[in-house]
């Protein structure tokens, strides 16, 4: 993970730290849960390989997908912190997290303060993001939403080497994006054959066929994600 150029580098002391400071890894196959939505946790975790997604279940059954999980996201601080988590965690893929102690978050801020910095900062960004989905969910058209998150996911991937000759690895399927962005299954698939010219989502692999078009229409800059710290 620290190869990327996404990830701010680690000093060797940061970097003894956190190897330290790790509880093990957990993998999980796709399908299967992290957490379950009320669970009380006593780890967080760093996704290290794979992709995954936090739901929010409705009673009658629905679902909204608050955000995808991708090498180097942070999973299940809020939980922790929370005393039950608000969200259950779902793998897409085979995926492989490394954990952490919750009785040992004191050790974090006391003796490591850049990596507890870079995890504040990890929680602040997800809050900025979450901030733009519910502008995108309550503003954009379904175009505009679409283009806005198939870029957002791209770019993302593309950061942490998943997506070689431009085309990305995404393994979910037309219902999780459809719950992402708040539209049916069926408004969802007719505007992906619109958006086809600009971008491809076929058989798991996702292409951005002319960057700046779907940006336009996306009401988003072409940018690349900011340096990131990675915990």
């Amino acid at each position: 993970m620290r190869k990327h150029d996404l990830f701010t580098p680690f000093t060797p002391e940061d970097l003894h730290f956190m190897m330290e400071f790790r509880a093990g890894e957990v993998t999980l196959s796709p399908g299967a849960a992290l957490y379950h939505e009320g669970d009380e946790t006593d780890y967080f975790f760093t996704a290290r390989e794979g992709q995954g997604a936090r739901f929010k279940y409705l009673p009658n059954g629905e679902r909204q997908l608050v955000n995808f999980i991708f090498p180097g996201d942070l999973v299940g601080f809020q939980a922790m912190l929370a005393g039950g988590a608000a969200t259950s965690a779902i793998a897409a893929s085979e995926m492989l997290l490394c954990r952490f102690e919750k009785r040992r978050l004191a050790d974090l801020f006391r003796n490591n303060p850049s990596r507890a910095y870079a995890l504040t900062w990890i929680a602040a960004v997800e809050e900025h993001f979450l901030n733009e989905t519910i502008a995108t969910l309550g503003q954009r058209t379904a175009p505009q939403r679409m283009a806005w998150a198939l870029l957002k996911i791209h770019r993302r991937l593309a950061a942490v080497g998943l997506a070689p000759n431009g085309l990305a690895q995404f393994p979910f399927k037309q219902r999780d994006l459809a719950d992402a962005l708040g539209l049916s299954l069926v408004h969802t698939n007719k505007t992906l054959a619109r958006l086809r010219p600009l971008v491809t989502w076929t058989n798991g692999l996702l292409q951005i066929c002319d960057a700046n078009a779907l940006s336009e229409l996306a009401l988003a800059d072409t940018s690349p994600p900011p340096d990131r710290p990675l915990l």
